[in-house]
């Protein structure tokens, strides 16, 4: 009988850059509360919005 093998993955690099790239786009586009929650899913929209009109 052979022992199955467990294999433990952490993604804490990519977890800590999405939270890093959130709070980035809260701090940079001052977004109020709501829309820093909303951010949290939809941080990448809100910095193409901003960045396109440059």
């Amino acid at each position: 009988m052979e022992k199955e093998k467990i294999k433990i993955v952490n993604h804490t690099f990519f977890g800590g850059l999405w939270f890093g790239g959130w709070l980035f786009t809260i701090g940079f586009l001052h977004l109020a509360f709501a829309q820093g929650v909303f951010a949290l899913v939809l941080w990448p929209y809100y910095l193409g919005v901003a960045f396109s009109s440059i």
